[in-house]
């Protein structure tokens, strides 16, 4: 097939980009031909709430990648599906994660959808937001009504499209594939040399931008247990603050826990998340609201236990008792189950049967279930 993907990639940062451009070269693995439209404006500043959107990072080798999108300009738009359309191509894919990009990929699909031979699909990575507001009421039904057909990477993803799609269209799941283009798994001795860690701790890391609504504060919270605070566990938390960090960082300082958190709150580079993987015995995710989350995937790669809470689609990935934990959002059930993970020294158990798990979310999968959907559409 001939195979355009919308959304966000190359220079933008993020694990949005990291899935587009993975599902790209995994297209192209497979014989199809690619061609990827990203943005020369993807949101106004004032709507980022990171220090930059631009990743640091080499472009991705063997992608081609055009920068033609302006989400706030309408005339770009009917411009940009001009051009699409003009391609032929057998099946545009948007990359949809959020209320703000309703009218821009809803217009392009339109115009694409003249030509009378593409199919457009939406790959809806969340269709409400985990911060949502006025706009997540009256925007997505103008993107909903100009797809051809939904994938989602989780169930609770499928109920919210279903709530806006009154013309049945078809749907597909597939939950969300591995994150396997971070490098491998290195040596404890040399991740926790590479930063700066004491091999004498244990480690369970929080990984990625901090939001309100990834749970940072119960994890925080939990750490200020009596149980954590006399063992040898420490938090590693990696990853930019988006928003104010204040917060976080007074609450260290109220609990009492400035020993047990170690802060790395830059953008971590492609070429270093290894490290921070690798330097953890369980990957905690105290989440607030989610649908699912790149992080799992990560931990996937990396054969990592998890904890998860007990929101969205997390609990779908994580077997509880398995490869890991689902608790409840609060910070008791939080602690009693890291307690309960380094007390009974199930690290090695947990992953080993993640070996096993990580099996099923395989990219050759993703793509097979979404040529199912394209056909059907």
């Amino acid at each position: 097939m001939k195979i355009i993907i919308l959304g966000t990639a190359y220079p933008y940062r993020g694990g949005l980009a990291a899935f587009n451009e993975r599902l790209a070269t995994e297209y192209q693995r497979q014989g199809h031909e690619v061609e990827m439209y990203t943005f020369t404006l993807q949101y106004p500043n004032f709507l980022f709430p990171g220090k930059t959107q631009y990743s640091p990072d080499p472009a991705p080798e063997n992608l081609t990648i055009y920068r033609k999108v302006n989400s706030c300009n309408p005339f770009n738009w009917l411009k940009v599906g001009k051009e699409i359309a003009k391609k032929n191509a057998d099946v545009v894919i948007f990359a949809y994660w959020m209320s703000f990009m309703a009218p821009c990929m809803g217009t392009i699909a339109r115009k694409i959808k003249k030509n009378g031979r593409t199919k457009v699909i939406a790959l809806v990575h969340n269709m409400i937001p985990h911060e949502p507001n006025i706009l997540d009421k009256f925007l997505p039904p103008y993107f909903v009504k100009s797809m051809d057909g939904f994938m989602a990477l989780s169930e609770s993803v499928v109920k919210d499209i279903e709530k806006f799609d009154k013309r049945n269209c078809p749907k597909r799941f597939s939950p969300h594939p591995i994150y396997d283009h971070y490098g491998e798994l290195l040596p404890r001795e040399k991740a926790l040399q590479l930063l700066n860690l004491d091999p004498q701790n244990h480690y369970a890391l929080f990984f990625g931008f901090i939001r309100a609504y990834k749970g940072l504060d119960l994890l925080l919270e939990a750490f200020a247990d009596e149980r954590l605070q006399q063992s040898n566990v420490k938090l590693l938390v990696a990853g930019e603050f988006y928003g104010d960090p204040e917060p976080y960082l007074q609450k260290i300082k109220d609990l009492k826990i400035e020993d047990s958190v170690i802060l790395h709150n830059d953008y971590i580079p492609d070429n270093e998340v290894n490290r921070f993987f690798s330097a953890a015995d369980i990957v905690a995710q105290p989440y607030k609201t989610a649908t699912q989350s790149g992080v799992t995937q990560i931990a996937f790669h990396f054969e990592k236990p998890m904890l998860v809470t007990n929101v969205g689609g997390l609990p779908e990935i994580v077997p509880d008792g398995k490869i890991g934990y689902v608790v409840e959002p609060d910070p008791k059930p939080i602690a009693d189950a890291l307690c309960r993970f380094f007390t009974e020294n199930k690290q090695e158990e947990f992953s080993q049967n993640v070996i096993e798990e990580k099996k099923k979310y395989a990219w050759s999968t993703f793509t097979e279930i979404m040529s199912n959907l394209i056909s059907e559409a």
